[in-house]
């Protein structure tokens, strides 16, 4: 009986392997590189034989998450949590800030040199992309459409 119990206990507290879904990121412009190479670590290890192509169409979906979320989300000391799942279909990507104000489509500029973030999530994940209200803040939330074998 004791031995069941011990082998249920070990199997359930178990560590995890590989990278974990969760990066807690400093609200600081280097925040973005650090949430490129989570990704481009985490992707491949839970999606194995998955194409360099769609990790770094993940990796750019990321970074602008993590960057808007810098700039537009937080404040001086303030952090922002990145939660990714993937599966042979599609990763979800997930940037939690402490800010309520959601981000609104700004209409093109060549004048500007920001407010393209959200064009660039139009165009990576059409319609697989949106913002939800969190306890202490929002959710900006994207999804990558896995191709098919081959083109991934």
């Amino acid at each position: 009986m004791i031995e069941q119990w011990q082998t249920a206990l070990s199997a359930s507290c178990a560590p995890l392997v590989g990278p974990p879904p969760v990066l807690l990121l400093a609200s600081e412009p280097q925040s973005a590189k650090v949430a490129r190479d989570f990704v481009r670590e985490f992707v491949p290890y839970h999606v194995p034989g998955v194409s360099e192509g769609y990790v770094e169409t993940v990796v750019l979906v990321a970074c602008e998450l993590v960057t808007n979320a810098v700039r537009y989300g937080t404040e001086p000391g303030d952090s922002v949590r990145v939660v990714l799942d993937s599966d042979d279909k599609r990763t979800r990507i997930e940037v939690h800030d402490p800010v309520r104000r959601h981000p609104r489509p700004r209409p093109p500029s060549c004048e500007r040199d920001r407010g393209r973030g959200l064009i660039i999530l139009d165009a990576l994940c059409p319609g697989a992309w949106g913002i939800y209200d969190i306890p202490f803040g929002k959710s900006v939330w994207a999804e990558c459409a896995m191709g098919p074998p081959g083109r991934g």
